[in-house]
């Protein structure tokens, strides 16, 4: 009799145990909402839905305004949780219960530590009070850091419906990705969150001018200033890096992933036109303008051209760099080779270094076209990506009339 209770006792036990564990492994499906403390006293909302598959892994999609960010790395011990981010190095580190989340975005590269929180349930990405008293749809002629040693310009690009307002900031560099945000009173909110960026954007208008201040985690604060500019337009992307004087052509020797050195001088480069691209995988508009090439040579498998990434990482080590690299290459299946040009530092001084024909490396990504003859025809420096619109459409067409006129070429060496 004793031993049958005791049988009974430890078959209940083990049942409650295993359903306990069971209930730490469950996180609500649905809509959720999350912020990330950017400043004492500012947070960057973003909204998120979760799904479990049928398989049992979950599947995360973050959302920014046209912007749809899958993530289905997601792994538990017990109550914790970690979120990894596609492709990128960055992930949400926490514990978790049925309907809320709270850790921390780390990257562990950089040092950088964003504290996170999330919530189950549909709500919007930013709670307004008043009515908007202007409607900022145009484009805004925008300084960040002004009057200081640092000013770089940009180009407001805005759309706004009521109190809900999308777009994103232009610079010689690239787009500041998929803003979305509210116009509250005389109050200006947006904010992005893609894996890597963790931007929040707030403004005071004052008609058609504002005033604010651009928040990249809790590591960065630039002020910035604006103004309506309909006119207003940045330098050509392709006039800002060039070949300096006393260099005729581009080259370098990195190595691939096979520790190989890989030069323009290689056979594999002899009579053809070849796109350069130096780049970071950690860069979200590196990633951008990658998955166009990855497109570009899908839909175009016959060209007789090379592609070649430079890639410059701030992985401590250089099997991190590695690492990061061939998540990238697997990730969005790039057929092309990707050496490393540098690890530890995205620094661009120092990337200037390593490729000291150039003026600058102002940007990443920065691409270099040359021609069968070894000439390079042109720099494109930064890259429009998909939220700039219309100059994402007027890039799309540029490097295609570039590619054209590459591969078109007869001449040879």
């Amino acid at each position: 009799m004793k031993r049958s209770v005791l049988l009974i006792l430890v078959i209940t036990l083990f049942t409650w145990s295993c359903k306990t564990e069971e209930k730490k492994l469950v996180l609500a499906e649905g809509d959720w909402w999350a912020t990330m403390q950017v400043s004492d006293n500012e947070y960057l909302p973003f909204t998120f839905t979760l799904e479990r598959q049928d398989e049992g892994d979950y599947k995360l999609e973050m959302y920014n305004s046209d912007e749809v960010v899958v993530v289905d790395e997601i792994s538990f011990s017990q109550d914790t949780i970690r979120i990894q981010m596609p492709v990128f190095e960055g992930y949400i580190s926490g514990t978790f219960s049925e309907n809320e989340i709270k850790g921390s975005f780390i990257k562990e590269s950089l040092n950088r530590v964003v504290p996170f929180e999330a919530f189950y349930g549909k709500r919007d990405r930013f709670s307004v009070d008043q009515e908007p008293k202007e409607n900022l749809s145009g484009i805004w002629e925008t300084y960040f850091e002004p009057g200081t040693i640092g000013q770089y310009a940009a180009k407001g690009l805005f759309v706004q419906q009521g109190n809900k307002i999308e777009g994103t900031f232009r610079t010689t560099t690239g787009d500041y990705r998929y803003l979305e945000g509210v116009v509250d009173g005389d109050s200006l909110k947006l904010s992005t969150f893609d894996g890597a960026h963790v931007f929040l954007f707030t403004a005071k208008i004052e008609k058609d001018s504002l005033e604010g201040v651009f928040y990249s985690g809790n590591h960065s604060k630039e002020k910035f200033v604006a103004k309506r500019n309909e006119a207003f337009e940045l330098p050509d992307a392709n006039s800002l890096t060039f070949l300096k004087e006393g260099y005729e052509n581009f080259d370098f020797s990195f190595p691939d992933g096979q520790g190989s050195m890989v030069s323009l001088q290689d056979s594999q480069f002899e009579n053809k036109p070849v796109v350069v691209q130096i780049l970071g995988s950690w860069c979200p508009n590196c990633l951008d303008e990658t998955k166009f090439y990855v497109n570009y040579l899908e839909e175009n498998p016959d060209l007789e051209i090379e592609f070649i990434g430079l890639a410059f990482e701030y992985a401590k080590t250089e099997e991190k760099a590695w690492k990061s690299i061939n998540r990238l290459k697997n990730r969005i299946n790039i057929p092309y080779p990707v050496l490393l040009a540098q690890y530890g530092t995205s620094d661009k001084r120092l990337a200037n270094e390593k490729l000291p024909m150039l003026n600058h490396v102002l940007s990443y990504p920065t691409t270099i076209f040359i021609d069968r003859k070894g000439d390079v025809k042109k720099i494109h420096t930064g890259f429009n990506g998909p939220a700039t619109g219309e100059k994402y459409k007027e890039y799309i067409e540029d490097f295609e009339n570039t590619i054209k006129e590459l591969t078109t070429e007869e001449t040879t060496k």
